[in-house]
């Protein structure tokens, strides 16, 4: 829809726009010593085609909320997010990408940056977790964000308050907290799964297989320790807490975050019956 040249070449887009896929992602019911309610949805970030994600569970759960928690409230302004991105990336006299791995990772980075279009001495100003995410990033189709159910559930809010559970500066800004020598350790797990097979993680949240979400928590990146208590772990703690202070509160919340942190026993659903709460797999 960028090239909005003519009415009617905008009208031939949506014709031949592919056809939402269908999806039974899993949700959860959280119930508080005193009647009170909450729901946790596990959510994917990005696809390469629309999605039917609203079930009768989910609309009812949406439509009782009283409030919608996600992870970065202003997902859709694009521009805004880009801008943090750039500001907390900067960093300069940077060594070329091919120093900051580890030899037996440099052979999957090269691929990785002539795949992606890149030189090896392109993030000179860059920190190594930006440059990570970045080639993590190449080769997404900017419509693949598009497609993502975080930013369609807060178009939903129908006026009902959208909290942040921590927002585009947060988020990055644990990247950008990370040791330089994990912020390495990602980049050496951006280029290693990259040559890897692709894995179709949306089927697995379609069928809202939560086995093979955990699966994946246990891969990659988050199979490193340290990485895995700061982008996993650490999150979802600090997350529980505050969903389980919403929760007591009554404000009902519909919480949608992506679905690996509500898998396994580091995730949300675990962590807050540990607290106490009954939570229940509704769909």
């Amino acid at each position: 829809m960028r090239r909005r040249a003519a009415l009617f070449a905008v009208l031939a887009l949506v014709a031949c726009s592919p056809k939402p896929q269908q999806a039974d992602p899993a949700l959860w019911r959280v119930e508080g010593p005193q009647g009170t309610t909450g729901w946790l949805f596990g959510t994917i970030h990005s696809a390469p085609r629309p999605l039917d994600w609203r079930t009768p569970a989910v609309r009812d759960a949406l439509g009782r909320c009283g409030a919608v928690m996600v992870e970065v409230g202003n997902l859709a302004d694009e521009a805004v997010v880009a801008a943090t991105f750039a500001r907390l990336a900067k960093s300069a006299g940077q060594p070329p990408l091919s120093q900051r791995v580890a030899a037996r990772d440099r052979p999957a980075l090269a691929a990785l940056l002539k795949q992606a279009g890149y030189r090896d001495g392109d993030f000179a100003a860059t920190d190594t977790w930006a440059a990570a995410l970045t080639l993590a990033r190449a080769g997404t189709d900017e419509d693949d964000a598009r497609n993502g159910v975080d930013r369609a559930v807060v178009a939903l809010a129908n006026g009902r308050p959208v909290v942040e559970l921590e927002g585009a500066a947060r988020q990055l800004g644990l990247f950008d907290s990370l040791p330089e020598r994990e912020q390495r350790d990602l980049l050496g797990a951006v280029a290693r799964e990259a040559a890897e097979p692709d894995h179709d993680l949306s089927s697995s949240w379609r069928a809202g297989d939560m086995a093979a979400l955990e699966k994946e928590t246990r891969a990659g990146l988050l199979a490193d320790p340290e990485l895995r208590e700061v982008l996993f772990t650490g999150r979802n703690r600090d997350w529980a807490a505050r969903i389980a202070q919403a929760v007591r509160a009554g404000r009902k919340p519909f919480v949608a975050v992506g679905a690996a942190h509500m898998a396994g026993p580091d995730g949300l659903p675990a962590m807050l019956a540990r607290q106490g709460f009954k939570v229940t797999r509704i769909e």
